[in-house]
């Protein structure tokens, strides 16, 4: 039996581990990638985002509006993008004492345009929800909108259930999204679809439906072609808050911009500004709470 000469047995041969080469490196790389992008996720506000102080020494507000969503925002005359939200936005820049440069932006970019920094904040209907405040920041609400019923003082409606009646008759513009809501919340109504807005509403004021249920306040302009007198239905579906959007972590912006919306809704401005675009008075109105 082999040995060694003190007695002592030989070191037993440890078996060798196939090296995984490739993998390995792989796998180490792929580990530093994920960490990589992890960091820049939660460093993307501070390394991309302009602070207030960036803002106010570069002298200019860059804002993102959507111009496809009258009257928020639109394309005027002069081709210039103009509407609600660029009112507001001017009036914003003035109380920083900036320039205003309006960006346009569409509902797929207008938060990837806040998050990457290409605008300091975005308007254009943006409904706060969780999912979004996953993502972005809010400010206060600007103005809300009014998911519910429009039809007439001679109607006996206080409610937007007591549509679902097959003696009901709910004019809609074909193709919109409260159809949906109509087909699952109200089978029982009869729905007359049109191909616009104007055409609905000059349905219900002649008396060929009994009510329209949709976001009440992008109909006011057509509302006020025609002497009727106008009911809103007191108890909507929904009230949707709409806010500015900042990117994630931007906080010297956002509480900035806070106390300015607070002004300007304490002011009346939010309001008169709201009733010479819409021509109808903000159907639920946004407080102006000092606490936020």
């Amino acid at each position: 039996m082999g040995g060694f000469t003190d007695g002592t047995a030989p070191p037993r041969k440890v078996p060798r581990v196939p090296s995984t080469g490739r993998l390995d490196v792989f796998r180490i790389s792929l580990r530093a990638a994920l960490g990589a992008l992890l960091l820049l996720a939660m460093l993307q506000p501070a390394a991309f985002a302009r602070s207030l102080d960036e803002i106010l020494s570069s002298g200019r507000l860059v804002v993102g509006v959507n111009p496809t969503l009258p009257p928020l925002g639109l394309f005027n005359d002069k081709n210039e993008i103009d509407g609600f939200d660029v009112d507001v936005s001017r009036k914003i820049a003035e109380m920083l004492g900036v320039e205003l440069e309006v960006q346009q932006v569409g509902s797929p970019d207008r938060i990837p345009f806040v998050a990457s920094g290409k605008i300091d904040y975005v308007m254009g209907a943006m409904t706060r929800n969780p999912e979004r405040a996953k993502v972005i920041d809010f400010t206060v609400p600007v103005h809300t909108e009014v998911f519910g019923v429009l039809t007439t003082e001679d109607q006996p409606f206080s409610d937007w259930r007591d549509l679902n009646s097959p003696d009901v008759t709910l004019v809609q513009v074909r193709g919109t999204t409260p159809l949906k809501f109509i087909e699952e919340n109200l089978p029982e109504a009869e729905v007359t679809l049109l191909d616009n807005y104007p055409d609905v509403v000059r349905a219900l004021a002649q008396g060929r439906g009994d009510a329209l249920l949709d976001v009440i306040d992008f109909v006011g302009e057509h509302m006020n072609k025609h002497d009727v007198a106008w009911k809103v239905v007191e108890t909507p579906v929904d009230v949707y808050y709409c806010s500015l959007g900042v990117a994630k972590g931007n906080y010297s912006l956002r509480d900035w911009l806070n106390v300015a919306v607070f002004e300007l809704h304490r002011s009346g401005f939010i309001d008169e500004t709201w009733k010479k675009w819409f021509g109808i008075d903000m159907l639920f109105e946004a407080d102006a709470s000092p606490y936020f």
